[in-house]
């Protein structure tokens, strides 16, 4: 694995300004790397977080830190986009040759590998996109020196988690126009793919040939990780025709409830796919109380314990496999706020809970149990930037 400082000062690589990162933006990403990671999303990692006196202006003056992050290689899609900027395909050679060897060595045996690579680099950012828009992840600042050649996520900014469910959601304060909602993410990161392949066509050789393999591998390979996410979080064992209309239907009713996302699907784990019709509304509380819209959320129930029932659903068995894949806690953005103020206070026993809970995140903790809590008062107008 390659180890890698962000904020130890400039090097070559810093650009214009001073190289450094802050300490509330480095336990964001440690703890958001971490959350990922036992998320099952592909992510670098985070080896710890170094704190220093040392003060920093950005919005407000703070003080200095360093993230050692982990991973196999941090290359990204705009490390190719550079060579081919300045027109030096020797070099573009070299690095699609460096990752080929060093991290996807099985592509070297295909009879054209640089078309192999780019097809590989096209399935495993479309799962990537299943993975985030699954959970509720949104990266923020999806430009293509923020996008992994290993559909890994990269570089943890002004990210979010989808907490009161809404499809235009934009967890970044800078982005203006909106360009990387959550409803826009898989298709920035197809443009993004448009962008490297137009930067490997000069080894493909067949600018139609790029556009087909991308065309041809990133929208199957969403499709199918998605699809097989969200039925994994609804409890569904098979695969029906309508499984994509069902999904849609749940994310309208999410929509127009602006319903907790993780407090839904882990609420829906803990219900029985039968109940008499008397004890509904008892049963029924964990998801039902969350939703202004009651009989909108009883009709899709109705229609999701028939789905389980054709599929002969075991309730002990499938209540497991729910609770297995729809966390409790996730990293909410008041939760991470409260970790950092208690942090800047020399106190980081805040940061050492949360990171219990996202480590397991599918665990009760309930002596931890208000870190899944909507956010308090306090924290309703909390925003971050890119300086997050």
């Amino acid at each position: 694995w390659e180890i890698q400082l962000k904020g130890a000062g400039p090097t070559p690589y810093s650009r214009f300004a001073d190289g450094r990162a802050v300490l509330r933006s480095s336990i964001r990403e440690f703890l958001a790397s971490e959350a990922m990671a036992a998320l099952g999303v592909p992510t670098t990692r985070a080896l710890c977080v170094v704190g220093s006196d040392t003060p920093v202006q950005r919005e407000t003056q703070e003080t200095a830190a360093v993230v050692t992050r982990l991973a196999p290689s941090f290359v990204r899609f705009g490390s190719f986009e550079h060579w081919h900027a300045h027109d030096r395909t020797d070099e573009l050679r070299i690095l699609a040759d460096h990752v080929i060897d060093r991290c996807r060595p099985a592509l070297r045996e295909a009879a054209q590998p640089y078309a192999a690579l780019l097809r590989d680099v096209a399935q495993r950012t479309g799962e990537l996109m299943a993975h985030w828009q699954a959970v509720g992840f949104m990266h923020g600042v999806m430009n293509t020196d923020n996008m992994s050649i290993l559909g890994l996520t990269l570089d943890y900014g002004p990210f979010g988690f989808m907490e009161a469910f809404d499809a235009g959601h934009i967890c970044n304060h800078s982005d203006h126009t909106g360009r990387y909602q959550y409803r826009a993410q898989p298709r920035v990161a197809y443009w993004n793919l448009y962008v490297l392949g137009d930067a490997l066509s000069a080894l493909i050789g067949r600018p139609e040939e790029v556009k087909t393999i991308i065309d041809e591998a990133f929208p199957a390979a969403f499709e199918a990780r998605f699809l097989q996410l969200m039925r994994a979080k609804l409890g569904l064992a098979t695969a029906r025709a309508d499984d994509t209309e069902l999904i849609n239907a749940l994310f309208g009713l999410l929509q127009a409830g602006r319903t907790d996302y993780p407090a839904f699907f882990r609420g829906l784990s803990q219900l029985p796919g039968t109940v008499e019709t008397a004890a509904r509304r008892r049963i029924d509380a964990p998801v039902r109380d969350l939703f202004a819209d009651r009989p909108g959320c009883d009709a899709f129930l109705t229609r999701w314990r028939a789905r389980l029932a054709a599929e002969g659903s075991v309730d002990a068995e499938r209540q497991a496999a729910m609770r297995a894949v729809n966390p409790k806690y996730v990293l909410r953005n008041w939760v991470a706020e409260a970790a950092i103020r208690q942090a800047r206070e020399g106190d980081f026993d805040g940061v050492a809970e949360v990171l219990t809970c996202l480590r397991r995140p599918f665990d009760e903790h309930p002596q931890l149990a208000h870190y899944a809590a909507p956010p308090p008062d306090w924290a309703t107008g909390l925003t971050v930037s890119c300086s997050s």
